[in-house]
């Protein structure tokens, strides 16, 4: 992956978010992939997420918020470790916040793993 196509990657991921396609978004994760989050920690009592099945799963919840989007801000690509750091504000429900995303990618171009971060509320 260069980094026009973590750019491409980046777009795409916070369109699939926005438009709350579950499908598109696990597409992208191996099948044995992991992800850590502090909502997984909070939801689900393992801040762990392992498989693509188990994400998708996890990520259907996205579904139950009456608003939802991602925001791009920038993102940060490392060429050598093939990992993506996706920097966006989330609007969900009246909250504001930024968030980021560690991606790593394997050989064949999907996230083997993942850990999402985010910021304090901001005030709009």
């Amino acid at each position: 992956m260069t980094r026009t196509d973590a750019e491409q990657f980046a777009r795409e991921w916070v369109h699939h978010w926005t438009t709350r396609d579950v499908e598109r978004i696990v597409s992208h994760f191996a099948e044995d992939a992991r992800f850590v989050s502090p909502i997984a920690a909070q939801r689900t009592g393992q801040a762990e997420v392992v498989g693509r099945d188990a994400l998708r799963a996890y990520w259907s919840v996205v579904h139950t918020f009456t608003t939802f989007e991602f925001v791009l801000e920038r993102i940060l690509w490392d060429q050598q470790q093939q990992e993506l750091a996706i920097i966006y504000v989330r609007h969900i429900d009246g909250r504001r916040d930024r968030a980021m995303e560690l991606l790593c990618f394997d050989g064949s171009g999907l996230v083997a793993k993942g850990e999402a971060m985010y910021g304090a509320l901001i005030e709009s």
